[in-house]
Formats: structure tokens, C-alpha cells, sequence
């Protein structure tokens, strides 16, 4: 299986994005190596800004760079371009309604060795909670690909998770439909609602499940905000229980955004696989995904333990 980083997608999608419309300008925060927004620099040096390590006034000069009529993409750290600029985020660009696409690059604890101090856990929630955002979590380089090119063509404010570590290639499809939620594997024993690197993950404890008797369905929600309701929905109304799994805190996420869902259409019982409301660490990707019980024997016990509770 072919393993890329789909930070390495954002790159690559907005060079295509630029060849398209001449109006589309990238902003970045000093991190245009790390976050790939250094391939449109090279294609199209005249409409790249290179704004410091400063967020907050990158989000401000992308809302001005929207109102005057520019299609402009900025991008930094997950931590740094929802924590940081948040208060700007909000009023200068969510309050407004404006089109920029933020770009939140090495997100979740797979950054690694970066440490809790740089590893955004509560990105997805702070975005989530913004009026007219929308955010995206892609599962793979693929998907990212396709979210980034169709980012242009959707209305407001839009948040795309990236992330640092390579991961499996797997999404086959030719488009990024936002709102809609795709079911990867079908089943009748327990749903599963992942997002991000997960979703190949959940995809992988499905099969050790299968070898326990345990038939479950994979559900990749990538589209966080707006969340496919009427999938969700009709796996919980067909299996009777909803497992969510995410490389970010329980509070907040994508967990939260089922559970509200279900809550509102379909009370089901349900658990919130994620970080349990603690800072990450510094470490490998793979041992702290070992220690956050991001593995796929670890994802496929506790789901068992919910199945059989």
C-alpha cells in the first residue's frame, strides 16, 4: 500500500487551484515548507504572502484579501491557525461570512516528537463551533486532494485538517462531496464513525472483528461540519449502537457531532474512541499512537468490550 502525508495533497491541489483561477492567493505563517503551501509559492511567487509567525493578522489580511474580491487559502500549524488567530478567525472571517479555506497542517498527536505544546487536539472543536464554518478531516492524500479543489467552489469560511505523518492511500473516488459522509465497509453489528488517519485504522479493526464474530460497518465522516445526518442515522436505526473514533479530544469532535446527531434523531447508545480530555506528549507517531490506543487491535477491543457490554 502506498503511504503519503496528505499535507503533501494541499500542496499539489493548490498549484491546480491556481492554474484555474488567478484570483486564488495563498497566505502562510512562516511554515510554508512544513505545511506545502511552498509548491503554489513556486508556481505562482506574485500571489503568495509569506505573513510571519503571525496568525491572527494572517487571518485578518485573508479576510480583507476575500472582501476585495481574492480567493485566498492560508494555512500554519492546526494549533497555532485555530488557537492563535481564533478570536480573528471569528469575527473577521466566520461573522462575515467570508470564503477563505484555512489549512491546519500537522494536527492531532501524530506530529510526534513536537510535543504537547504544538499538538492540536481541539481543533476540530473550536472550528466546529463557529457559525457558517465548515470543517473537513480527509482520511487520506486522496480524499485531501479532491476536499482542496473543491473547497473553491463551496460558500463561507471553510477549516481542512492536514497532518504531518504518511499515512495509507486507500480513498477510491472521483470527487469531495461536502456533507456527505461514505460507508466503506458495510455491516449489521455496530456502526463505526471515524475521520482522519482513523478511518484506515477502524477499517482495520473491522477485519479483526470479523474474526470475532462481530460484523461492523465503517462510516469515514470526513465532512465533520455539515455531518451527513441521514447516514448516520440509518446505520444506527440498522446496528443499534454508534462507536466514533478520532485523533483528537472526545470533547468537541466528531464524537460530539454524532453524538449530538443521535441525540436529537436516533438515541442510541454510543462511545467516543479519541484523548480522554489530556495534552499529548512527545514521542514517535507510532508509540504514541500505541499509548492513545490508536492501533487497530487496540480500536478493535475496546469496540468489542462496547458490543458485548
Amino acid at each position: 500500500m502506498e503511504f503519503k502525508a496528505t499535507r503533501e495533497a494541499y500542496g499539489k491541489a493548490l498549484v491546480e487551484l491556481g492554474k484555474i483561477d488567478n484570483r486564488v492567493v495563498v497566505l502562510d505563517a512562516d511554515l510554508s515548507g512544513s505545511t506545502k503551501s511552498k509548491e503554489f509559492q513556486k508556481q505562482f511567487p506574485n500571489r503568495f504572502f509569506n505573513m510571519g509567525i503571525a496568525e491572527a493578522n494572517m487571518a485578518g489580511v485573508a479576510a480583507g484579501m476575500a472582501l476585495s474580491g481574492l480567493k485566498p487559502y492560508a494555512s500554519s500549524f492546526a494549533v497555532f491557525i485555530t488557537g492563535r488567530a481564533f478570536e480573528i478567525v471569528r469575527q473577521s472571517i466566520c461573522y462575515q461570512n467570508l470564503h477563505v479555506v484555512l489549512c491546519g497542517s500537522h494536527s492531532g498527536i501524530s506530529v510526534g516528537e513536537d510535543g504537547g505544546s504544538h499538538q492540536a487536539i481541539a481543533d476540530i472543536s473550536l472550528m466546529r463551533s463557529l457559525p457558517n464554518m465548515k470543517v473537513i478531516v480527509p482520511a487520506d492524500y486522496n480524499e485531501t486532494y479532491l476536499a482542496v479543489l473543491e473547497s473553491i467552489n463551496m460558500e463561507g469560511p471553510v477549516y481542512i485538517r492536514t497532518s504531518r505523518a504518511k499515512s495509507p492511500v486507500f480513498i477510491r473516488k472521483d470527487r469531495f462531496e461536502l456533507g456527505k459522509a461514505d460507508i466503506l465497509k458495510e455491516g449489521k453489528g455496530v456502526t463505526v464513525v471515524a475521520c482522519g488517519m482513523m478511518v484506515n485504522l477502524a477499517l482495520e479493526a473491522a477485519k479483526l472483528l470479523e474474526e470475532e464474530g462481530i460484523d461492523a460497518e465503517v462510516i469515514n465522516a470526513s465532512s465533520v461540519k455539515p455531518i451527513d445526518r441521514d447516514t448516520i442515522v440509518k446505520s444506527a436505526k440498522k446496528t443499534g449502537g454508534v462507536v466514533t473514533v478520532e485523533e483528537h479530544t472526545i470533547i468537541g469532535g466528531l464524537g460530539s457531532a454524532v453524538s449530538e446527531v443521535l441525540t436529537d434523531e436516533y438515541p442510541v447508545r454510543a462511545l467516543k474512541i479519541g484523548i480522554e480530555d489530556v495534552f499529548g506528549e512527545s514521542g514517535s507517531k507510532d508509540d504514541l499512537f500505541c499509548k492513545f490506543g490508536f492501533t487497530k487491535e487496540a480500536i478493535a477491543k475496546r469496540i468489542k468490550e462496547f458490543v458485548n457490554g
